[in-house]
């Protein structure tokens, strides 16, 4: 049956759906007539090939949900388990994609940093980590392509980082490289197929290269892990493998709606005044909870930010319609926006949840996430000690040239989508040259 989902298919149709992929509807479906492409075989294909080295890198909200499909109570943390079934299945090398929502952090917060004190470039800067989001924007608000941030999500600058620098350090043909990534995201499937997002291609000047090669959900890992028979309740736990393995607690709690925003205040606020977060920072309550939008007024130093955090496309819609009427929209700084409820703990390739239970469930994967928050040493992404080696040995710093050239990225006006009728011509993108990949 063919699915909304697959978007690909229904493009070479000819047949446009105005679909950003979120897969609500599939996790809604109480009939499973909806579903996601399954992506599994081609993962077991690579395993297969003795010439090649499969990583994974998988999501945070993923160790928060993937235990209820072997009947664990909503929330249960399995990031060990959940590690030790990958490498069963056949990984050569396992990593925390938190250490990617670390490496986010460090260009986003810098760039939103430079955004305040610039005055040529535009306010407020939306997050741009949920693809499904940012789909929407293209197609929906594409004058708000300007205030998108250009860091790429955490998946797809880890992916960047992992066939261009730890290609290099480890001696590894980056052709040989099949980057594989665990969400609980269906539009990650479409995000990863964005012809830009070919860092190592253009770093190895190798055409056919795109920095992350396959996309499954936290659903789909369930089904192969049960398929192959992995005892899952019984598996010891097992840690991620080092370079991409180390996280703070910022990176951790992305997968909850305004955790993008919290991670981001946390290294901000250093960048700033080179003081660590104070107290009050941590936890940020003011943008924590299930609510669709919390707003806040946040002081960084000489600065005060009015932030705002969003989950649901349809809370974002009207928030964004509300404050351009109101005229408060340049009055904001920083503005999160999920697509999914609750954020990626609600995505739509989490295990599918009854509809009485669905508010329960992600208040439990949401409480998980911030109490391995509290667990943590490391609070802020600054303080990651391999972040800074990532920085120290390759990339600079945040915002240098190669920075910009590999781990930030372009958008696209997709207004057309909608039909010419509703074509719009977005603003000339006033984004100094800092922000645009070098060439």
């Amino acid at each position: 049956m063919q699915t909304v989902l697959d978007y690909y298919s229904l493009e070479s149709t000819g047949d446009m759906p105005v679909c950003v992929h979120c897969g609500q509807c599939a996790n809604a479906c109480p009939f499973g007539a909806i579903t996601e492409v399954n992506d599994v075989e081609r993962v077991k294909a690579a395993i297969a090939d003795k010439d090649t080295v499969v990583t994974f890198q998988t999501a945070p909200a993923v160790r928060v949900g993937l235990g209820e499909a072997f009947g664990l109570e909503a929330g249960t943390f399995v990031q060990g388990k959940m590690i030790a079934a990958l490498r069963k299945l056949g990984a050569d090398y396992v990593f925390d994609t938190n250490y990617g929502a670390d490496l986010t952090i460090q260009e986003e917060a810098s760039e939103l940093l430079h955004r305040v004190v610039s005055e040529d470039i535009p306010l407020p800067q939306f997050t741009s980590c949920c693809p499904a989001w940012v789909e929407f924007a293209e197609t929906f608000y594409p004058e708000l392509i300007p205030h998108l941030s250009t860091a790429k999500s955490p998946i797809s600058i880890m992916s960047a980082a992992e066939k261009i620098w730890f290609a290099e350090e480890q001696k590894i043909a980056p052709g040989k490289i099949v980057n594989v990534c665990v969400t609980p995201c269906t539009a990650k499937k479409a995000e990863i197929r964005r012809p830009e997002l070919n860092a190592a291609a253009r770093y190895w000047d190798k055409s056919s290269l795109m920095d992350t090669d396959i996309c499954i959900t936290t659903r789909e890992l369930a089904d192969w892990i049960k398929e192959a028979a992995i005892d899952f309740d019984s598996l010891e736990d097992e840690r991620y493998d080092p370079v991409f393995g180390e996280a703070s607690g910022g990176g951790i709690i992305f997968g909850n709606t305004g955790g993008v925003m919290e991670a981001a205040l946390r290294s901000a606020y250093y960048f700033h005044t080179g003081s660590p977060a104070p107290a009050e920072f941590i936890p940020f309550e003011p943008i924590r909870g299930l609510q669709g939008v919390k707003e806040a007024d946040v002081p960084l130093g000489d600065v005060t930010l009015r932030i705002a955090a969003i989950s649901g496309l349809g809370n974002a819609r009207a928030f964004i319609d509300k404050i351009r009427s109101e005229g408060t929209f340049g009055k904001y700084a920083f503005i999160e926006v999920m697509a999914c409820p609750g954020g990626c703990i609600g995505g739509g390739g989490q295990p599918k949840v009854k509809m009485p239970m669905v508010q329960k469930t992600q208040q439990a994967r949401v409480d998980s996430l911030y109490k391995r928050d509290d667990e943590v040493k490391l609070k802020a992404s600054w303080e990651n000690p391999e972040i800074q080696v990532l920085y120290n040995e390759f990339f600079e710093k945040p915002l240098s040239e190669k920075s910009e050239a590999y781990l930030h990225t372009i958008f696209t006006d997709r207004s057309a989508d909608l039909g010419p009728e509703k074509h719009v011509t977005p603003q000339t993108n006033s984004m100094s040259p800092k922000y645009k990949p070098v060439e």
